[in-house]
């Protein structure tokens, strides 16, 4: 069973095995009740063990072919309220509720109420469910049984409703601090593209500026300042294109353009400062990283990459070695940073317990319609991984970018 609930993967498979394991001790508690030799002669104190018992946990794990949560629950409740209607029409009573059955009902409630999304579905199929629930003591039909079952039941359904509704707030607060991230990273690059357009726009300045006092006393020099004055405007209006997607916050630092190896350089050597004894970072560029011409956004992008790895390595795996490595194509920028060993925090997907940080990166990323992974790899190793392409796609050169390669 793969429960879509707010943990990370191991512990996911604990749940399932622990209820696993519920589910099947219940149904030898079923069958042991009804081989009891004291027990009635009704032929319907079979059906719950072997029929609606087992037809309700087929409902329980998601497969490829099976309907909607919402769907198997209504049609296990209704399965449940209909043989309930038919012990009460038998004229001999059906002392076994069907242990199993009721489990599962549970069950059901629990996962309706963390999984379904919208909140009428959710409470019209967990108010069939209770019915169902509170139904199960009327097959026995007599008043002690019915008294002491509604009181078992009622002391489990509260507690599966509130396990089902804790589970919906947390995912609830994971959702919504994700979108937090995203929408932080967006005002950074509102950020970062108001100080790269306000840097291209006072290059302008200057240089319409120059062109206007060269003019009369040298007159060739006008043209490579027009030049000059295009091919920033051409690319500022390229970088609004890309970026430009929220109003950026009133309160920011302002962003200094830098070269891209020494502001990674940098980086790599203040971790390898912060690490003391352990082995130092490497930076590793290739010869066409270290002579290409990147966007400035692009370039930013990449610094923030690295520098949010860095911070994850230092955290979470101190002491190991770290490799950064920049690579560059005709079409694409590649960035990876790399540890020695396996990522000791490796469970969780990025938006999991951990990782918003990550979630950041790939909302950046994926804005200039790149690539982003973070993961182990087959080499025992965990890596980051970026691919931003060089040239947009709304420039001239941006319906010949290539998918990046692996």
């Amino acid at each position: 069973m793969d429960w879509k609930l707010p943990f990370s993967p191991g512990v996911r498979r604990l749940l399932t095995a622990a209820a696993l394991l519920a589910l099947a001790l219940t149904w030898v508690v079923d069958i042991v009740a009804v081989y009891h030799p004291m027990r009635p002669s009704s032929p319907i104190r079979w059906v719950p063990v072997f029929v609606t018992g087992p037809l309700a946990v087929l409902a329980l794990p998601d497969t490829r072919w099976s309907p909607s949560l919402t769907a198997r629950s209504v049609g296990v409740a209704a399965m449940s309220v209909a043989l309930t209607c038919a012990c009460l029409v038998d004229p001999r009573p059906v002392n076994d509720w069907g242990l199993l059955e009721g489990l599962v009902l549970l069950f059901l409630i629990v996962r309706v109420l963390a999984e379904t999304e919208s909140d009428r579905t959710t409470a019209r199929t967990v108010a069939a469910l209770v019915a169902a629930v509170l139904a199960l003591p009327l097959r026995g039909r007599t008043l002690s049984g019915l008294v002491a079952g509604q009181y078992v039941l009622t002391v489990a359904l509260a507690l599966a409703v509130l396990i089902g509704c804790s589970l919906r707030a947390l995912e609830t607060r994971r959702r919504s601090a994700v979108q937090d991230v995203r929408y932080a990273e967006r005002l950074a690059l509102a950020r970062d593209l108001h100080d790269l357009i306000a840097h291209h726009m006072t290059g302008i300045i200057v240089q319409a500026n120059a062109a206007r006092t060269v003019h009369a006393i040298a007159p060739e020099k006008v043209e490579p300042a027009l030049e000059a004055i295009s091919r920033s405007g051409t690319e500022t209006l390229e970088s609004m294109r890309r970026l430009v997607r929220v109003l950026r916050e009133e309160n920011h630092q302002a962003l200094r353009p830098g070269d891209l190896l020494s502001e990674l350089g940098d980086l790599v050597a203040d971790f390898s400062r912060q690490q003391l004894d352990a082995p130092a970072a490497r930076l590793e560029a290739s010869a066409v990283a270290r002579t290409s011409r990147f966007s400035p956004e692009v370039e930013t992008s990449v610094v923030r990459v690295v520098q949010e790895a860095l911070t994850n390595v230092h955290r979470h795996a101190p002491g190991e070695r770290v490799t950064v490595r920049l690579d560059a194509d005709p079409d694409w920028l590649h960035v990876s940073v790399a540890n020695s060993r396996l990522h000791r925090r490796a469970g969780g997907p990025a938006g999991g317990r951990s990782g918003l940080g990550l979630i950041g990166l790939r909302e950046r990323i994926e804005a200039l319609d790149g690539t982003f992974s973070a993961g182990a790899v087959d080499s025992g190793q965990w890596e980051v991984r970026a691919s931003v392409p060089r040239f947009p796609a709304d420039s001239p050169l941006g319906p010949l970018r290539r998918t990046p390669a692996v």
